[in-house]
């Protein structure tokens, strides 16, 4: 089956419902605290809420790293398979809680298992495809994690039809389901890699943890890596997390409404961001090696009006028309950031390397998810996600400065 011309896009199939119910397990809890906050009170308070979205966050981030090093080091199949049972059976226990610690402690192990997937699932599909289709592979998976947004701002409409609880039991057994697929259908690549390219991977998982971190840390274009994808992480992860209740308040809205409305645009908007953002960016880099940093750097550039549109727009035009404008260009964004590191990190430590990008990213994520919840509640929540432009502005200035790369595919001398 590894064989076969198909299978790399076949892995990006298979990774791409992965990455849905990635999204969508976590995301729905966003969309689903009117109908929760009648059962478990303490969710009353967005500063609470806050605490309950920002627990997972910190818990994913701080295993980004650690399942990075174990992405590179063990077979990357039966990591996403255990990760995806595990979150999957998380979610559907969050479906029996009755409480406030319930839920933080089950949020807290859903951070530890979905933690394993992005970097294996990303190296996995960067391995696969070589510098012609990378971008694109590697959007077309994002393009499932967009999905799973979407389909997670559907939890207020499902939790008003059935039951909050049963949103969660029905969801948790799709992802239960859907690991014994993954059981009969993925493989790792781990031998074609080493008969093709040279770098074993058996010499990989042999290599020194500290050695591998030096690596990393040594190489001044990772440390740039880790700024410029954290800093764009306040604005990604402040909207994942606070759109709906930011369309709520301004537009007046119910959040059965407000969920799907603002889900759905961002997801479009970065589906359509993704596929553009990694066919230009797999173009341009045949003719200019820094065709992948300009292209994530178009698609920064877009945010940046995009968000003082989201925090200051009072009218549906308005908020819609900038959360599909930030939506295109966090897009082609996102498409480029393991492409990128690509062109800097050879292949036997992209997992960690990603795993430590994501830990900046969620961290950041984490700190604007909690000041968000004291916005919200102190009615200052259009104001701070205007002024999170700013920081977009200097994370594009030091990406184009100082992002050169001599290489479509970087390889150890």
């Amino acid at each position: 089956m590894i064989q076969n011309k198909k299978y790399p896009w076949i892995v990006v199939a298979l990774l791409w419902v992965v990455a849905l119910l990635n999204y969508m397990d976590r995301q729905m809890l966003s969309t689903m605290k009117p109908s929760m906050q009648i059962d478990i009170q303490e969710l009353q308070s967005a500063t609470n809420f806050g605490y309950l979205m920002a627990i997972f966050l910190w818990i994913y981030g701080f295993m980004s790293p650690i399942s990075g090093m174990i992405a590179d080091r063990l077979n990357r199949k039966w990591l996403i398979v255990g990760s995806l049972f595990v979150w999957s059976a998380i979610t559907f226990a969050m479906g029996f809680a009755k409480t406030f610690d319930q839920l933080y402690w089950l949020r807290a192990m859903m951070g530890i298992s979905e933690a394993l997937y992005i970097p294996a699932g990303l190296s996995l599909i960067a391995d696969y495809h070589s510098s012609k289709t990378r971008s694109l592979a590697v959007g077309i998976h994002m393009t499932g994690l967009y999905m799973g947004q979407a389909l997670g701002g559907f939890g207020a409409t499902i939790a008003a039809v059935f039951s909050w609880q049963n949103a969660f039991i029905s969801f948790g057994l799709i992802g239960i389901v859907y690991s014994g697929v993954l059981i009969l259908f993925l493989k790792d690549k781990q031998s074609d890699i080493a008969a093709n390219d040279g770098s074993a991977i058996a010499q990989t998982k042999r290599i020194p943890l500290l050695k591998g971190f030096a690596t990393l840390f040594t190489n001044i274009s990772f440390w740039v890596i880790l700024f410029y994808f954290a800093v764009p992480s306040l604005p990604g992860w402040g909207v994942k997390n606070w759109l709906p209740t930011l369309f709520s308040e301004n537009l007046g809205i119910d959040m059965s409404k407000a969920g799907p409305l603002s889900t759905i645009t961002i997801a479009a908007s970065s589906f359509l961001g993704v596929i553009f953002g990694g066919v230009l960016s797999d173009k341009w880099v045949q003719k200019n090696i820094r065709g992948r940093v300009y292209t994530s750097a178009i698609g920064l550039a877009m945010t940046i009006p995009a968000l003082l549109l989201i925090g200051l727009g009072n009218s549906m035009i308005h908020l819609v028309g900038a959360v599909f404008f930030f939506g295109f260009g966090y897009g082609m964004f996102d498409a480029n950031n393991m492409p990128i590191l690509c062109q800097f990190i050879s292949s036997k430590h992209r997992a960690t390397a990603y795993g430590l990008m994501n830990m900046i990213g969620v961290f950041a994520g984490a700190f604007i998810t909690n000041l968000l919840g004291k916005s919200s509640d102190a009615g200052s929540l259009g104001k701070d996600f205007a002024m999170m432009a700013l920081v977009v502005v200097a994370a594009l200035a030091v990406q184009l400065l100082v992002l050169r790369p001599k290489q479509n595919d970087f390889v150890d001398a």
